[in-house]
């Protein structure tokens, strides 16, 4: 079983940046794909962002250019760097991971997630 905690959410004013992280526990860590989802008020979750172990990535279209994932596997982390935020993106984000990238993109009966973390953007 893994387990994943983030951290880094907070208020920020349109067109700045912030990065979470996600920090990662349990034995089959390694074998698992991360990623990114969040949750907007009145709004399902949607995914954000994912990376595979070879660094090939995948983004939601409305984020790309802007947001980053990346991951040390030598900590056991995963980071998403946001740039450029909008009011849009105004969500809890949550880390994710699983074995099958499909599984994790479709968020669903993903193997793990975090407990979310609040990013809110001021207009």
């Amino acid at each position: 079983q893994v387990q994943l905690v983030e951290s880094g959410g907070g208020v920020v004013q349109a067109g700045g940046s912030l990065r979470l992280s996600c920090q990662a526990s349990g034995r089959f860590w390694s074998s698992y794909i991360a990623g990114w989802f969040r949750q907007a008020p009145g709004k399902e979750r949607e995914f954000v962002a994912a990376i595979v172990w070879a660094g090939e990535t995948y983004y939601l279209d409305s984020v790309k250019g802007r947001f980053t994932i990346s991951r040390d596997d030598a900590k056991s982390m995963v980071y998403l760097q946001m740039n450029k935020l909008k009011p849009e993106d105004t969500a809890i984000y949550y880390c994710a991971g699983d074995p099958e990238l499909g599984r994790l993109r479709r968020g669903l009966d993903v193997g793990s997630w975090g407990q979310g973390t609040q990013v809110t953007v001021s207009s």
